[in-house]
């Protein structure tokens, strides 16, 4: 944070840091809705079958990486970062404790 203060500060925090500091919070939080969400929908997808777009992008592909199942698989994945960190910290208390 700079130096500047506003004419009216009193020195505490001001709405602007409340409303940053709130932003964090939430933004902490909502990178852990990536992976269920991913894997949700992956589940979903393989369970009530492929759609007409699935078929249509998969047509001629002979990888069994093509689909929309693999590809959220893969984004979740991808996105697993914050639950592993989430994990990791909570057992590295509980091994302090």
């Amino acid at each position: 944070m700079t130096g500047a203060y506003h004419a009216n500060s009193t020195g505490g925090a001001s709405r602007d840091d409340e409303g940053v500091a709130a932003a964090l919070g939430i933004a902490k939080w909502l990178c852990l809705a990536a992976t269920p969400t991913f894997a949700i929908m992956a589940l979903m997808t393989g369970v009530l079958g492929a759609g007409p777009m699935d078929m249509l992008c998969s047509a001629g592909h002979g990888s069994p990486l093509s689909g929309m199942v693999p590809m959220y698989m893969l984004m979740s994945a991808f996105h697993s970062a914050p639950w592993l960190r989430l994990i990791s910290s909570r057992r590295s208390d509980a091994q302090r404790s």
